[in-house]
């Protein structure tokens, strides 16, 4: 190693996605460690439709929805859960905006777990 190359520290890097170089490619898959199998497949419903929701043209309903979503899929790979209140603004953030929604089946899926 040369003298002028600069040091590099890396930390704790549990929960991170990283790549060095310059054909370095990162990838990044998260689990939610200790689900019960209705978290999980909640959680697979979830992802889901985020993906589908960004296939379409966004307005404030679902930008709402995919922060609520994307914020329910972070405490499930914390917690292994969620909450009932996250779960009843899911619910309301899924009705506002059921017209854009009713041509997804990942909606209905996430919906039904909900218990809509």
């Amino acid at each position: 190693m040369s003298t002028d190359e600069p040091a590099v520290t890396i930390g704790d890097v549990s929960q991170s996605t990283f790549a060095i170089g310059s054909h370095a490619h990162a990838e990044s898959h998260h689990h939610a460690a200790g689900c019960d199998p209705a978290a999980e497949e909640l959680l697979a419903a979830v992802r889901e439709l985020r993906a589908d929701l960004a296939r379409i043209r966004a307005d404030d309903r679902t930008r709402a929805l995919d922060g609520e979503l994307a914020d329910t899929e972070d405490e499930i790979n914390r917690t292994g859960t969620t909450g009932e209140g996250r779960r009843q603004r899911l619910r309301e953030l899924l009705n506002d905006a059921q017209a854009v929604l009713s041509v997804f089946t990942s909606a209905g899926a996430v919906a039904g777990l909900l218990g809509m």
